[in-house]
């Protein structure tokens, strides 16, 4: 109960133990996480500043950070609504205030400037639909702050609401008006009187409740008053009072003398309302940050997913695709848990993710890591993008687990020529598919420039040198601008590693010059190639430098695939934007004549390949058919490179996913190569801990690995693989056998997912099964998501749940600090099955310069073909004992591998006789891709 200034105070300091208890808790639970409020205030109105002064001492005492943005007089109304928008995208900040009223040279639409506050962040409570609520009894937006407070002093009172005559004396939308609502859903009988009320004086001492926001000094004398009733003066104005130093003082809309004498309780001007009204509006901020805090830490995400609309059999990719209607993708971005400022749309269905994300969440645990990869493909493929999304799907739309699929952008490459896209296919798909497949959001554009970029630069780098004395290249290389002379801060960094510690281009002596300005590119030891998203056969070998003014300066050269690129394999394998620099910088891309690496910091353009890759450091987010969450980033090669998509997009899917969700991503191939490049290449940059393994197996695959005849693309299967033919089948299981054995041996458990095609009978699909059970799998499940989506794929989620449950055991297959050659045989012999292994002196010279150069101590990327667990593609099933021969080998020092060449790997595909190209169009009626996939 209050009746003296001594009781209120009391109150006060109640309210702001509770919300200062409240803020601790939750800091308690998240270290990083505190209240922010920002205030924004136009002009500097001197009154306005004495209000904001109240309002940042409150908020310190509680422990919210205020933040008082100061607009000047000048402020546009625009900018003020831009402003404005920058602080409701902010996950930063909790609550705002616009502090009235606005001092603008401009003039400015109040209610349009409270109504751009969000309402999730309208501490006020004066958005139209936070009013609005009020209105309709919905208390569940934030309540005006004078209202609320008004009704928490009479709470405080002790007496009961409900049943009592109320009287509000005034209107006004911020004072009035809610006030009589909330005393109306108080279930008070409620009079609001204004200046066109009759007989004021006799309506009001029918008042239990008296509240009084008017405007007019002292109006409300003592015997209209009922005796007894509580009365709540909201009213503050300066009238002139000789006795003060300020020659005036403060009253309400009450006569407080009299009005004291016959109420039970009445508020005291100043002291009253308003601090009550600050403490509301730090409640307010507390809700708003609470609110924030349970939404991104609820266990389960409000994911509303899409329902599908199967049809037997399963048109094509395209027709499936189309037929369904994306999400938003703000509304899907929502759901997972992210911020407006935390995604950058391109169009309507995917959008770039910020990386701050990981800022924001940095104490949030993440959810379990599960790896997808296959046996031994036919070139056909196995299914395994399709089984990675329909494991999501299940997970998502169907056990109602936050889940997210995290996968390569595909090249144009495949697009183009026979394989098709890699979007998923049948009901389990990465929607649009075409966006997907084609530019996407043009991260792999971006590789392009940056690649060719940095080649364009080495070759003019090498004619400059060979057509320039020392003394003029030095000053064209830090030349006078303005007549300053200076290092850029990457020439600076290249002197560092010079050992020549000088700052002053003019300091340098001229040996330091040359040694400074030559890189003495040795030509027949260029390490880059440029690229282009193109299967192109022509572009294997060229020559460059033909024209005229390249002076005779030619050389051969050729192009690789864009996504062969060391800088995609960078971008995968960063785990921030500064460890993506380090590792661009890093690069070798050439050899001198002595035989020293030529890095990508010594041709100065570290800076520029930032600028280039700046947006394609994000991952993009996407969705599947049944609307459950995909994040695709990166694509580099499965056979070259380590083929995973990135580290960043799996580590703000896990963040996004929660300690209870589940993050499934793809690896290239089968576990002799992408799942053990995950492993010991991807999950030793990024740290993370992989729960479970999947591996993709289909009847088919296996048939071929018993002697079933060659698998080629475009042309129709051999009848092996569409009738029952357990004898063949059971040939190949030996495939099978030892790729689960590939998975055990790091420490996960392996979950055998068989993928049913149209062919298969229960006999062939059960004895696959039994046979991996038998053979070590944690389980072994039969899956349809192909035809029915998530609804196929769910004995495979369980299985996977149950995986992710078991205590994990990981291990790297090698430590890093044994040998170049004591890697490859260890992945040789464990995973390949090989004998022994053989070395041409060429590469043996080649490991003791890397050896000598300290790159020993990266791990391993075997370059060899997907299509057989040797090096040669021909020999199927699970062959032991035979000779791997590694025929040349070279380093990714940006990425951090070594990359040893088994057989011959072409980084630069060619287009088949009948490329997808010829049913590829665009329907100039209607704007659609026809005859992709």
């Amino acid at each position: 109960m209050w009746k003296t200034q001594e009781d209120l105070d009391t109150v006060l300091l109640s309210i702001e133990n509770d919300l200062r208890q409240q803020v601790s808790d939750m800091r308690r639970q998240w270290p990083s996480f505190q209240p922010r409020m920002a205030i924004v205030q136009v002009g500097g109105r001197e009154d306005s500043n004495v209000y904001i002064r109240m309002k940042l001492k409150a908020a310190e005492n509680i422990g919210i950070v205020a933040e008082h943005i100061k607009l000047p007089r000048d402020c546009t109304q625009t900018e003020l609504l831009g402003k404005l928008s920058a602080l409701n995208d902010s996950p930063l900040v909790h609550g705002i205030i616009v502090q009235m009223p606005l001092d603008s040279t401009h003039t400015m639409d109040a209610h349009l400037v409270t109504d751009a506050v969000s309402p999730l962040k309208d501490i006020d409570g004066l958005n139209t639909m936070n009013e609005g609520r009020v209105a309709l009894g919905d208390m569940s937006g934030f309540i005006p702050c004078t209202p609320a407070g008004c009704l928490e002093l009479i709470r405080r009172t002790g007496i009961t609401i409900a049943g009592k005559t109320a009287v509000v004396l005034g209107r006004s939308r911020i004072v009035g008006t809610p006030v009589a609502e909330l005393l109306k859903w108080e279930h008070a009988t409620v009079t609001v009187c204004h200046s066109k009320t009759k007989n004021l004086s006799e309506v009001t001492k029918t008042a239990d409740i008296l509240v009084v926001a008017i405007g007019k000094a002292e109006l409300v004398r003592g015997s209209w008053i009922k005796p007894g009733a509580v009365v709540i003066d909201c009213g503050i104005t300066a009238i002139p009072d000789p006795s003060k130093k300020s020659g005036q003082r403060l009253v309400g809309d009450v006569a407080y003398s009299e009005a004291a004498q016959v109420a039970s309780h009445v508020t005291p001007v100043p002291g009253g309302v308003g601090p009550m009204t600050v403490a509301m509006l730090m409640r307010n901020t507390v809700i708003a940050a609470r609110r924030q805090l349970e939404r991104s830490t609820a266990p389960v995400w409000p994911l509303q997913t899409l329902r599908l609309n199967t049809l037997s059999p399963p048109p094509s990719d395209i027709v499936i695709a189309r037929s369904q209607k994306p999400k938003h993708i703000s509304v899907l971005a929502e759901e997972i848990g992210l911020f407006p400022n935390e995604v950058s749309q391109y169009g309507n269905t995917k959008a770039k993710v910020s990386l701050s994300v990981l800022d924001r969440l940095k104490d949030q645990r993440g959810g379990k890591y599960i790896v997808v990869a296959g046996i031994t493909p036919t070139p056909l493929g196995e299914g395994k993008s399709t089984t990675l999304l329909g494991l999501v799907q299940a997970l998502a739309a169907h056990r109602g687990r936050n889940a997210f699929a995290c996968m390569r952008q595909p090249s144009q490459g495949p697009t183009f020529g026979v394989k098709g896209g890699a979007a998923g296919g049948g009901y389990s798909q990465v929607i649009p598919m075409e966006d997907f497949n084609l530019h996407l959001t043009g991260d792999i554009h971006a590789v392009t420039a940056a690649n060719n970029l940095l080649a364009a630069q080495m070759d003019a780098r090498i004619f400059h040198e060979l057509t320039q004395k020392d003394g003029p290249l030095y000053d064209r290389l830090v030349p006078k601008i303005k007549g300053v002379r200076k290092f850029s801060a990457i020439q600076l960094r290249r002197l560092k590693r010079l050992g020549i510690n000088k700052t002053d281009p003019d300091a340098l002596t001229p040996e330091e010059r040359t040694k400074f300005a030559r890189l003495n590119i040795d030509t027949s030891k260029i390490m880059w190639n440029r690229v282009v998203d193109l299967n192109d056969r022509y572009l294997r070998k060229i020559t460059i430098g033909q024209s005229p003014t390249e002076k005779g300066f030619t050389r051969e050269s050729s192009f690789d695939i864009s996504v062969a690129s060391e800088i995609m394999a960078v971008l995968a394998l960063g785990t921030d934007v500064e460890d993506i620099k380090e590792r661009l910088a890093n690069m070798v891309v050439a050899l001198d004549k002595s035989g020293n690496p030529v890095i990508a910091d010594d041709l100065g353009i570290t800076g520029a390949l930032m600028v280039l890759l700046k947006d394609a450091f994000e991952p993009t987010l996407m969705q599947t058919l049944e609307g459950t969450p995909v994040l695709v980033h990166t694509g580099p090669f499965a056979n070259i490179a380590h083929g995973c998509s990135s580290i960043l997009a799996d580590k703000i899917a896990m963040k996004l996913a929660r300690a209870d969700g589940y993050v499934a991503t793809e690896a290239g191939f089968g576990s002799d190569i992408g799942m053990e490049k995950f492993f010991d290449i991807k999950c030793r940059a990024s740290g993370d801990t992989p729960h479970c393994a999947v591996i993709v197996s289909t009847v088919r695959a296996l048939k071929m690995h018993g002697g079933g005849p060659t698998v080629s693309p475009g042309l129709p299967l051999h009848d092996v693989y569409l009738q029952e033919n357990l004898e063949l089948l059971s040939k190949g299981l030996c495939n099978l056998g030892k790729h689960i054995s590939n998975g055990i041996k790091f420490g996960v458990p392996v979950v055998i997912a068989v993928n049913r095609h149209g062919n298969d009978t229960e006999a062939e699909l059960n004895l696959v099964k039994e046979y991996a059970v038998k053979n070590g799998a944690f389980r072994a499940v039969i899956c349809n998501h192909w035809a029915t989506g998530g609804a196929g794929a769910l004995e495979l989620a369980d299985a996977v749940i149950a995986a992710c449950d078991t205590p994990s055991r990981f291990e790297y297959l090698y430590p890093l600090d044994v040998s170049i050659e004591e890697k490859i045989q260890t992945i040789a012999k464990e995973m390949y099955g090989a004998g022994q292994i053989e070395y041409t002196d060429e590469v043996l010279a080649k490991i003791k310069v890397f050896t000598e150069r300290g790159y020993d101590k990266l791990a391993v990327c075997m370059a060899k073909t997907s299509n057989s667990l040797t090096g040669d593609p021909s020999v199927k099933g699970a062959p032991t004992g035979f000779t791997l021969r590694i025929n040349d080998i070279f380093v990714s020092v940006g990425a951090g591998f070594v990359v040893p060449m088994v057989g011959e790997i072409s980084k630069m595909p060619g287009l088949p006789t009948r490329p997808s190209i010829y049913d590829i169009d665009l329907n100039t009626q209607s704007g659609e891709i026809e005859g992709l996939f």
